[in-house]
């Protein structure tokens, strides 16, 4: 049996989608705190089972009988408390004999006990301290949180404005994550890995050219002077820092197939419907 903890998120509700073209819905467990939410996974078979993070006890019930258990990271933001829900978590799956855990962590948290990876670094030491079997998901940033529908705001101006400074960035869709998850679940060549996952690496002027040439219509690159608003300026400094330019196969490798290029990307952004926003990091 897999247990998907934190089922209800985005994420997880696509790992559910990719395991139950894989296995029979009776066999997948949704851990999730508000079960009532989730109707709709139930209409389809799969096993609704009560799991809040704040609640040791029910994560206990929620873990009975599962093989395999994906750890999807808490959406807590202060790391001490995200990191006390992920140990209360791991203590859980340990009391109720989990087979194998595989945490959804973040790139660089294996040597990084600071900032975003704060949580997911004393995470990934505490699983290691389980002596439970595991695999670390080491995720990058979501591509949605850079390509995404207001993209169709360049291709009608005809200018593309960033403060990447030229940097690569090396994101992965949130649908690809969850695709090399659900792999990972029902594999058993995965156990003990640790995948630092990366999609192609990609710049805001090879983005404009890609927007011209799908679009039809020239579009062109400017450097921002200007510091963007919010979260997306605080994620163009780490761009322009060279934050994001590590790159890695091991998507690719778990996927069997390449990551989705920044041409499949953009065309999919100005042929389909806008999504709903995303949020900048995995959950």
């Amino acid at each position: 049996m897999i247990v998907v903890s934190a089922a209800s998120g985005a994420f997880g509700r696509l790992v559910i989608d990719q395991l139950l073209a894989q296995c029979p819905a009776d066999r997948i467990v949704a851990a999730v705190r508000n079960p009532e939410g989730v109707a709709d996974l139930a209409a389809r078979g799969v096993r609704v089972r009560l799991g809040d993070y704040d609640d040791p006890a029910t994560l206990r019930t929620a873990f009975k009988g599962a093989d395999r258990l994906l750890l999807i990271s808490s959406p807590e933001l202060e790391p001490s408390r995200r990191a006390g829900q992920h140990q209360a978590a791991i203590d859980a799956a340990r009391t109720a004999g989990v087979g194998a855990i595989i945490y959804t962590s973040f790139l660089g948290a294996d040597t990084q006990a600071h900032g975003v990876t704060a949580a997911h670094h004393a995470t990934e030491r505490t699983l290691f301290a389980s002596g439970l079997p595991h695999t670390l998901l080491r995720h990058p940033y979501y591509s949605e949180a850079f390509l995404n529908a207001g993209l169709r705001a360049a291709v009608t101006s005809g200018e593309l404005a960033s403060g990447t400074g030229g940097r690569g960035i090396n994101t992965a869709f949130r649908s690809e994550l969850a695709e090399a998850a659900a792999h990972v679940l029902t594999e058993d060549c995965h156990l003990g890995r640790a995948y630092d996952f990366t999609g192609n690496l990609w710049t805001y002027s090879q983005l404009a050219h890609a927007l011209s040439r799908i679009s039809g219509r020239p579009v062109v690159h400017r450097d921002r002077h200007g510091r963007a608003p919010g979260a997306q300026g605080w994620l163009e400094d780490q761009v322009r820092a060279g934050a994001l330019e590590r790159q890695t196969d091991d998507l690719q490798h778990v996927l069997g197939h390449p990551a989705a290029t920044l041409d499949q990307a953009v065309t999919a952004i100005l042929t389909q419907p806008a999504p709903p926003a995303a949020s900048p990091a995995p959950e």
